[in-house]
């Protein structure tokens, strides 16, 4: 493909249509364009018309496709960073101006692990763009909250899960991140055996991956401390008295990340943070649901 010269580049850039943004961005999230067509309202023609014309601009190819799935190239990657957040800040822009005065309530549902980052960042910027607007928080497991959004409890909900589960009817992927094994720097607590581990029930997405890892090799373990707060947890592995199954971003001192190569451990595959809204939901709870998207950019 010939890359187009800086000063046509750079006019163009200024000039793609943010619908072009949402296609690719849908495109990214579902994987497929007939999916994405179906998402954004468009046909699949219309859809690779898009796509096309957005390479053709940036003179880069941002999605490698075959007959069987499409995956974003290293530019796709970095083009979609920027393009969630455009878009989130459109979102936020247009509520601001547009609905000030909307009056009502929303229910929000996160797991306590990515609540107690999101949730003051989301709730402080939300109140600014929609002051008479309350929002009533729910933390609990990613079941549960699951649970409680199927019967009709809450009108937005972040949850984890394998990203190895099918991307459920309307959810949206906020974050995907590798699984590691925590341990504090110079215990010892992954040499006992059986492997003493702090994790939480079997539904949740930590817990599963761990166990699939440790069945893989045949290494022996138990549920030495069984709790949902990722608190909890870290005290246990801080303590020494136990390894736990953590996202790569919650090691901090006195943890380390326990290695195959190492200390013996099973790599561990990655996880997803989604995001449902229900169907039918009114402008407060999609502007939750765009606040929790930003908020997720800027993590």
């Amino acid at each position: 493909m010939n890359v187009p010269d800086k000063k046509f580049n750079a006019v163009a850039l200024a000039g793609i249509d943010i619908d072009v943004l949402k296609t690719f961005a849908a495109i990214a999230e579902t994987g497929s364009f007939s999916k994405a067509a179906e998402k954004v309202f468009r046909t699949p023609s219309a859809v690779s018309m898009q796509i096309k014309k957005l390479e053709e601009i940036l003179g880069v190819s941002v999605l490698q496709r075959d007959s069987r799935s499409v995956e974003l190239t290293q530019d796709g990657e970095l083009l979609l960073s920027y393009a969630r957040r455009i878009l989130a800040l459109s979102n936020e822009m247009m509520a601001r101006f547009l609905m000030p005065d909307i009056e009502g309530s929303v229910v929000l549902g996160a797991p306590d692990d990515y609540g107690n980052k999101l949730l003051p960042t989301v709730l402080k910027r939300f109140a600014e763009t929609h002051p008479n607007v309350s929002v009533d928080v729910v933390m609990d497991s990613s079941a549960s909250l699951l649970e409680r959004f199927d019967r009709g409890e809450l009108d937005v909900v972040v949850y984890t899960s394998s990203d190895k589960h099918a991307l459920e009817d309307g959810a949206h992927i906020m974050l995907e991140e590798d699984l590691v094994w925590a341990g504090l720097k110079g215990g010892c607590a992954y040499e006992k055996d059986p492997l003493p581990i702090s994790m939480w029930e079997s539904s949740c997405a930590w817990r599963a991956g761990a166990v699939e890892a440790l069945d893989t090799i045949g290494r022996s373990y138990r549920v030495a401390y069984k709790s949902a707060q990722v608190v909890a947890q870290r005290a246990a592995v801080s303590a020494d008295l136990a390894v736990a199954p953590m996202p790569s971003s919650f090691i901090e001192p006195p943890l380390i990340e326990l290695t195959h190569k190492k200390h013996g451990l099973p790599p561990l595959k990655k996880y997803q943070i989604r995001m449902r809204l229900k169907s039918n939901s009114g402008c407060c709870s999609q502007a939750v649901a765009e606040h929790v998207i930003a908020c997720f950019e800027e993590m």
